[in-house]
């Protein structure tokens, strides 16, 4: 990758990372903060609080993905950053877990995933997109284990409100990465496609579903996980860290190989179909796992290290993939349909985890990611050889 190529990848991964960064650091400490709050009594109310964010970020990908297709990325992003930060003043400012979801419905406004995945596939060549893809799935991976970690302490010095705020002085440095560090991207010269060319693609439709699929069972997996940890391993929320952090990068390490090979030979559908297999594994295991009465927890952190590795795996691929099949013209409005279906995902995940767990019993949410990753394994399984990299496909001919 040249340098420009790498210091646009960078900075927008750690723009991107700062989206997830307003999901993932409530999820260790949230359920606990809630019950201080009117209202926070809800398990259901919980559960909204977690999943709005996803629910407002899927009404508008897809209008803020075309928009840049139209008028420009940075501008789009620009404005999705101020929303993110208005968001998250107003739940730093809450007393009432409705306004703690009025808040988190206005940080999901600022959807800006289809902007900046569409801007990293603008900046970088081919041959170097699933690099890039990667860098961006590395820094969700590597937010998600820092939340894991530090939010725990921060809920301790500065509080659920301080959090909130700042993540909205992050967001607002992140306007100035985008003006002042970001490069601008090429110009990309070619024919409009109909936004129905993107719709109607079967092998987008697959991608679709799939990132759905992924989502939801994410969030429905770590509603029960962390409970269960607490349980079986005996850590409490402060100590969660010592599972996570080393969880998620022996699976970046172990997830890179296949990828890399899969790309240069041309297996790549080979290796995103076993890493649904796997998915549908551990959700299958834990649901195994959870049932028993005694459950040793180290069969938790292998489960959890299988998760991550198929996640990091397909969280990598996905958007690579979308970039390559949509119509040049049209990426940025195939990635918004690819994140509107992303972010429904964090939302029923959210609230379906909650409510299962409340009205059936933990166990049922590794039920419905069983289910609903078996369904995508039977869609790849019947899509057509994923496309190889330019530079691959030099190589072969």
């Amino acid at each position: 990758m040249t340098g420009t190529e790498i210091r646009a990848t960078a900075s927008l991964a750690s723009i991107f990372a700062l989206r997830m960064l307003g999901l993932f650091l409530i999820l260790p400490v949230f359920s606990v903060y809630a019950k201080s709050l009117a209202g926070g009594e809800s398990a259901t109310l919980i559960g909204l609080a977690m999943g709005v964010y996803g629910l407002t970020q899927s009404f508008l990908q897809i209008p803020y993905g075309i928009a840049s297709d139209k008028f420009g990325r940075k501008k789009v992003i620009i404005i999705g950053l101020v929303l993110f930060a208005v968001g998250s003043f107003i739940a730093a400012a809450a007393t009432d877990i409705k306004w703690v979801i009025v808040g988190r419905a206005v940080q999901g406004a600022g959807a800006i995933s289809a902007a900046v995945t569409a801007f990293i596939a603008d900046s970088t060549r081919e041959e170097h997109r699933t690099k890039a893809m990667a860098m961006v799935g590395a820094s969700i991976g590597l937010t998600f284990a820092g939340s894991m970690v530090a939010a725990p302490l921060l809920y301790k010095v500065i509080g659920m409100g301080g959090i909130f705020a700042l993540t909205g002085i992050l967001s607002i440095l992140a306007i100035l990465t985008v003006l002042f560090v970001v490069p601008d991207a090429p110009q990309v010269m070619a024919k409009r496609a109909p936004f129905r060319d993107v719709l109607v693609n079967l092998e987008l439709m697959r991608l679709n579903y799939g990132v759905f699929a992924l989502h939801t069972t994410q969030m429905a997996m770590f509603v029960v996980l962390p409970s269960a940890l607490v349980r079986y391993a005996g850590l409490p929320l402060p100590e969660h860290w010592k599972i996570y952090l080393p969880v998620v990068l022996v699976s970046f390490a172990l997830m890179l190989p296949p990828v890399f090979i899969g790309e240069r030979r041309g297996k790549m559908k080979q290796v995103f179909v076993a890493a649904i297999g796997l998915l549908l594994l551990v959700q299958l295991g834990m649901w195994l796992v959870l049932s028993q009465a005694t459950v040793h927890w180290t069969l938790l952190v292998a489960l959890l290290l299988a998760f991550f590795v198929a996640f990091n795996v397909l969280e990598a691929s996905q958007p690579s993939l979308v970039s390559r099949i949509a119509p040049p013209a049209a990426k940025g409005a195939a990635l918004g349909v690819y994140n509107t279906l992303q972010a429904l995902g964090l939302f029923c995940g959210g609230a379906l985890g909650g409510w299962l767990t409340q009205h059936v019993g933990p166990v049922s949410v590794f039920m419905l990611g069983a289910g609903l990753t078996g369904a995508w394994l039977i869609i790849a399984i019947s899509m057509n050889n994923l496309p190889r990299r330019a530079s691959a496909q030099a190589t072969a001919a």
